[in-house]
């Protein structure tokens, strides 16, 4: 099972904000991925990550993968498979559209302590704003 390490950060709330998606494959091979996302909340933000790893996901063939996240609300909101906050509704679509072209989709949350190369990446994406993507 492919291991997927997300996070959103911004700075400021709003503010320029990124997301960060650090994947662990079975065979020890490891992937690194900054987004420059804009303007938007943290919690935006921490969808964001979310989509964009859904998306490597389906853009590699990584069938089965379990994600971690150190949001408890956007874990919280793919479990339950509902925004408690009307604003993240349409993120939340779009992440669980994503999960559901996948074969096996676990979320998990984890302490911020052991997302730490996730979070690293998606500080880095903050000051990629602007400026052209470079994985």
């Amino acid at each position: 099972m492919i291991e997927i390490y997300i996070d959103g950060a911004s700075a400021g709330d709003p503010g320029l904000s990124g997301a960060g998606v650090y994947v662990k494959i079975g065979n020890g091979t490891t992937h690194s991925h900054r987004f420059p996302i804009g303007i938007m909340s943290n919690h935006e933000a921490e969808y964001h990550a979310l989509i964009h790893g859904l998306e490597l996901c389906i853009e590699n063939d990584w069938r089965i993968v379990s994600f971690r996240t150190d949001s408890q609300a956007v874990e919280r909101a793919v479990d339950k498979r509902y925004a408690k906050d009307k604003r993240y509704t349409d993120l939340l679509e779009k992440a669980l559209n994503l999960s559901n072209q996948l074969d096996l989709f676990f979320i998990k949350w984890i302490p911020s302590k052991q997302n730490k190369i996730a979070d690293e990446l998606a500080r880095q994406a903050i000051q990629m704003n602007g400026s052209q993507p470079n994985d």
